[in-house]
């Protein structure tokens, strides 16, 4: 790999990992620049993302664009990995196609007919999908002419569900007159939470029961606030099921640090629960590897950096319970204050940052240079800041310093928080120092996608990593 094939594939991976999900617009454009510079790569991104990464916008363009290729390996590909989605993300990636692309090629309808098909021969499958996923599955046939099998027919267009359906036990949900009748229905059919909420008449703690016993730890996590709401976290056996759903959900194969990450911060449940949900967003950010290379974390605190700040003790929260090198964090303004937490989680970090308020000018230097005095050595420097630098010491003078007296040659991560400017980049990049940015544009569903950056020795390691990703190849039936 020539050294402007190398720059221009991490280029692409940089726009992969910092695009903010929804907003597809953005979403399908970074991806149309990746599939024409090097279609090959593309390729093998798209398999490497859908195994490692989490961002559901990105995964469905890549299936998308896989399907529309002029490649037939992309084409196989893409008509595996389909099978993998659930039913609303295979029609999103159907009318990603028709809106974005212009077209759906005829592979790509054979695609969605295999996948509607498979699950069409396991009726339990087909049933619990077509619960979940009606609209969706609704869409899939009749956008794509595609003839539904006779209990496919009943279930979506007919609405006359075989009596050993979920579809019919739905039904039965809704005329149930007392909540122990609706608790046994959730119970023998474990029923989603999503639909039956919608059919219930009275949510009792025995419904709740019911309710939480049969949702994946995902559901439950997507559905904490919900469950808040109605009071599941007030009843003592309720909350028992769902503290060991929180403590399964922390080494499932099947749950997302986004979503816990996201939930840890929107319901208003106890110490406890959060602690739980933090535990489970570790758990889940060690499965994408660990940071082996001492690490430092500047973070901004000069005046209007208050999301520089909360931004940074996120990413101390993200890094410190992978990281098995020293981890250096520092706060500054025109000077540099250490910050230490008591342990690796975010309420951890909270307490470590809640004296740290923005003020002042800004010197990025003053870290780097209270580490050089301190004699503490980094491979990989962090800095989140807006880069507007105003006061000595200035980074791009102490770099030099720094690596001259500690004998290394850190590479910069910058996390561009506010309104940024790329001051302290081009210097950098002027002085040819190793340098990648990542822009955070409100989005922390983003942040653990700073992982894959800091955790593979080098590089160059991680790009042979996707690359040695093999396609799938379609297998037909």
């Amino acid at each position: 790999m020539n050294t402007l094939e190398r720059d221009l594939r991490l280029e692409m991976l940089n726009s992969l990992l910092t695009t903010p999900h929804r907003e597809l617009g953005k979403v399908a454009e970074v991806h149309k620049m990746m599939v024409e510079l090097d279609p090959i790569f593309y390729g093998h991104l798209a398999v490497w993302y859908q195994r490692h990464g989490d961002v559901r916008d990105h995964k469905e363009v890549f299936v998308g664009n896989l399907l529309t290729s002029s490649l037939n390996e992309h084409r196989g590909a893409g008509f595996m990995m389909l099978q993998e989605f659930p039913p609303y993300q295979v029609a999103r990636i159907v009318d990603f196609m028709k809106q974005h692309q212009q077209k759906l090629p005829r592979s790509a309808r054979t695609a969605v007919r295999r996948y509607l098909q498979e699950r069409e021969k396991n009726a339990a499958f087909f049933d619990r999908a077509a619960v979940r996923g009606r609209k969706a599955m609704k869409h899939l046939y009749a956008s794509l002419h595609i003839r539904p099998s006779d209990r496919a027919n009943a279930v979506l267009f007919k609405d006359a569900p075989p009596e050993d359906s979920l579809a019919f036990a739905l039904k039965q949900l809704a005329k149930a007159e007392t909540p122990q009748a609706q608790a046994q229905l959730i119970a023998e059919h474990k029923i989603p939470y999503t639909v039956a909420i919608g059919a219930v008449k009275e949510v009792t703690p025995e419904v709740l029961m019911a309710l939480v016993n049969a949702m994946s730890p995902q559901e439950v996590i997507n559905n904490l606030k919900s469950l808040q709401a109605r009071g599941a976290m007030e009843n003592a056996e309720v909350k028992v099921l769902i503290d060991a759903k929180l403590t399964e959900a922390a080494t499932s194969d099947r749950v997302s640090a986004f979503k816990a990450m996201k939930a840890a911060g929107v319901a208003n449940v106890d110490d406890a629960t959060v602690a739980q949900l933090e535990q489970v967003v570790n758990e889940q950010v060690k499965k994408r590897g660990k940071i082996t290379k001492s690490t430092a974390l500047f973070v901004d605190k000069s005046s209007s950096m208050t999301e520089a700040l909360e931004v940074g003790k996120q990413i101390a929260a993200l890094i410190s319970s992978i990281s098995e090198g020293n981890l250096f964090v520092y706060a500054f303004d025109t000077k540099a204050v250490e910050v230490k937490a008591q342990g690796k989680a975010l309420s951890d970090w909270e307490k470590a940052f809640q004296k740290l308020f923005p003020d002042g000018c800004t010197s990025i230097g003053a870290s780097l240079e209270k580490m050089r005095q301190n004699k503490q050595s980094a491979e990989q420097i962090i800095i989140v800041t807006d880069e507007g630098e105003n006061n000595a010491p200035f980074f791009n003078t102490v770099y030099p310093q720094y690596c001259e007296e500690l004998k290394v040659l850190p590479n910069v991560i910058i996390v561009k928080v506010g309104n940024h400017s790329n001051h302290l980049e081009k210097q950098l990049q002027q002085s040819q120092v190793s340098l990648e940015t990542f822009t955070f544009a409100g989005d922390y569903y983003s942040l653990p996608n700073l992982v894959p950056l800091l955790s593979r020795p080098s590089r160059l390691e991680l790009l042979m990593e996707i690359l040695e990703t093999p396609l799938p190849v379609r297998v037909d039936n």
